[in-house]
């Protein structure tokens, strides 16, 4: 696992062998943050890394310049190896929550420019993450919601979904609040 551009570009990190996350690989990482970048400026955002992982989405977000990051992960194994990495590369501005992801997002009340969901693939209730984001106004106006899938999924259907992008088995789905609602 690298970090792919900004002030951490280059960094390599070797996860763990025993976690049960399944890290986004560089390429779709490097063609998600192409995406990103023609959405909105990365400089300053705020941003939520749910089902976390091995923090990789968290440190590229770090990396661009993410002003604060909330990486929200179950897994002791992943938790141990975030905060490893982020003591390696001194980072201060990332919040690392050991919580199950809707619970969290039922008990916060933040918002954020961009929020980013990697879960497994298989997870029951993959479906009803957007609206859980959504529906609890976890996005700020003019924020974006991606939801990293396996090709069995599909979001198209969803009110505020607006863009899909797949790389390989690695598929992207993108919202926005109101998007197809007049302002």
């Amino acid at each position: 696992m690298r970090i792919v551009s900004g002030k951490f570009r280059g960094h390599h990190f070797d996860p763990p062998t025993n976690i049960s996350a399944r890290p986004t690989t560089d390429f779709a990482k490097e063609s998600l943050f192409n995406l990103i970048g023609n959405i909105m400026d990365i400089d300053d955002i705020t941003a939520l890394d749910l089902f976390a992982g091995t923090g990789s989405i968290s440190y590229e977000l770090i990396s661009r310049g993410a002003a604060y990051v909330t990486s929200v992960e179950m897994a002791q194994t992943q938790l141990a190896f975030i905060h490893k990495v982020c003591n390696m590369l001194k980072i201060d501005n990332m919040r690392v929550v050991k919580q199950e992801v809707f619970r969290f997002l039922n008990s916060t009340t933040a918002s954020y420019d961009l929020v980013f969901a990697d879960p497994p693939y298989q997870l029951p209730n993959i479906d009803e993450i957007p609206d859980a984001v959504l529906n609890n106004k976890h996005l700020k106006e003019n924020g974006i919601l991606i939801v990293e899938h396996g090709a069995h999924t599909s979001f198209e259907t969803h009110p505020a979904f607006f863009q899909h992008r797949n790389y390989g088995n690695v598929h992207f789905s993108f919202f926005r609040l109101n998007y197809n609602q007049p302002k």
